[in-house]
């Protein structure tokens, strides 16, 4: 497991449709409002939390979930690309420390902006 404290770092490619089995980790009242494909596998923003899946292993079976409360998170920046070969970035700042998503050219930065500041705010 990693140490957050350090930074944790992912890169979400583009939106994507949620798949079935993610349905088995929403609590109740819980929807998902955006799915991101990341390098080996997803991640998805509910009204509650974000949940980022990290493929572990040559194979991929082995998987650790990723899940950060939007009430743990006490400040977010956000950028925007501009060039061609720029990526979107945002910093997350938690109460146990700091994790970075790269946004590729897929990912509009400023939507999930603004599902973040839904719930943080």
């Amino acid at each position: 497991m990693e140490d957050i404290r350090n930074g944790l770092e992912f890169t979400f490619i583009r939106e994507t449709k949620p798949p079935k089995e993610l349905e088995e980790l929403l609590i109740e009242g819980e929807h998902i409002e955006a799915c991101y494909k990341t390098l080996r596998d997803f991640a998805i923003v509910t009204n509650y939390r974000f949940v980022i899946g990290d493929k572990q292993g040559i194979t991929g079976k082995k998987m650790e979930l990723y899940t950060i409360p939007f009430k743990s998170i006490v400040m977010y920046s956000s950028e925007n690309a501009f060039g061609v070969f720029d990526l979107g970035e945002m910093e997350i700042w938690t109460r146990l420390g700091v994790f970075k998503l790269h946004l590729k050219k897929g990912v509009n930065v400023r939507e999930l902006d603004k599902i973040i500041s839904s719930h943080v705010l």
